[in-house]
């Protein structure tokens, strides 16, 4: 019981970390300190911790332009994710990608993705080298339920089942695709039903207890990194803010959140703490210390110096002095 206990005071560690990132993003946006659109991962935290926590270091792990929270997760620092918010130069994509584009090879993590579905794909491509060099990694793609319904995720999708690969796709599911409901973007209700068009294995459940994300989702992996071929899991979760910053959320009532928010996963992994003998002292000191992370990781983003034109350059734009060579010529 001990181990359960520390393991899962781990886990809510890491959860609360995403929380209060994303806490103080919303306060940073609505400063005007942060530009562009901000898409926040409350709610959904025990997705990304449960997740992860299957993963090896040198997995492949895709993700939609929610994606701070999976990042962290995944081991990306708070001051770099925070610093790439705020567009400064230490910041995970040095300051030019933003909320949306997340990068960090180093913690394996190969992406936000603007595109809806498009990263399906990609992260199909990684499988397949994945199996194709004998690296014993798998690739694991996030999405939301609104991408089910895009030609690059049956693209993926297809590939994945056809080739065996070593994939487990995510589908986050929860409720809404932008700001409409789920009832009216699908016909079927249960996602899942669609693995077996793709002759993959499938699994279903709901996604706020970090314990049973980290279980379901390990033994989807398991089949992955064996040989088994893909996986295809919808988890059903909900998120307590907007779309984005810009979203009122003006298409549910208040009833209907605070509703869900009694399944708020860090309330279901704290009472899971108490009943294993954890005390409030306990809790408190670990949300103080992330609390001292996540402030750190605001001033650090403060004084960071911006985003730099030569990076620019370099990266994003051919340099100015650049001579294209004729048609037809490398």
């Amino acid at each position: 019981m001990a181990a359960q206990k520390d393991t899962l005071l781990a886990r809510y560690k890491d959860m609360f970390r995403i929380r209060r990132f994303e806490e103080e993003a919303a306060r940073g946006y609505a400063k005007g300190k942060i530009g562009g659109f901000l898409h926040l991962y409350i709610g959904q935290e025990s997705i990304a911790v449960g997740a992860s926590a299957t993963l090896k270091p040198d997995d492949y792990v895709f993700q939609t332009y929610r994606d701070h929270g999976t990042a962290i997760a995944r081991g990306t620092s708070t001051r770099a994710a925070m610093a790439e918010l705020y567009g400064k130069d230490p910041g995970i994509s040095r300051g030019l990608g933003g909320s949306m584009h997340f990068f960090d090879p180093a913690n394996g993590f190969y992406g936000g993705y603007g595109i809806i579905g498009g990263h399906v794909a990609l992260a199909a491509g990684a499988a397949f080298k994945s199996k194709y060099k004998k690296e014993g990694t798998v690739s694991m793609c996030f999405f939301g339920e609104g991408a089910t319904n895009i030609g690059g995720f049956h693209e993926g999708a297809s590939l994945a089942g056809l080739w065996k690969l070593p994939m487990v796709l995510v589908c986050e599911n929860n409720t809404y695709a932008m700001g409409t409901p789920f009832s009216r973007t699908s016909p079927v209700e249960d996602i899942t039903k669609k693995a077996a068009g793709y002759g993959m294995a499938s699994d279903r459940f709901d996604g706020h207890d970090v314990q049973e994300v980290e279980a379901r989702i390990g033994a989807a992996v398991e089949l992955a990194r064996s040989g088994g071929g893909p996986t295809l899991i919808e988890i059903l979760t909900y998120r307590f803010r907007g779309h984005s910053m810009s979203d009122p959320g003006k298409y549910r009532t208040s009833q209907e959140v605070e509703e869900r928010k009694k399944r708020d996963p860090l309330k279901v992994t704290k009472t899971q703490l108490e009943s294993l003998g954890c005390s409030e002292d306990e809790i408190l000191a670990l949300e103080n210390q992330v609390e001292e992370e996540i402030a750190d990781a605001v001033q650090f983003a403060e004084e960071a110096p911006p985003a730099r034109h030569d990076v620019m350059e370099r990266s994003v734009y051919a340099p100015s002095n650049y001579v294209y060579p004729p048609v037809g010529q490398p």
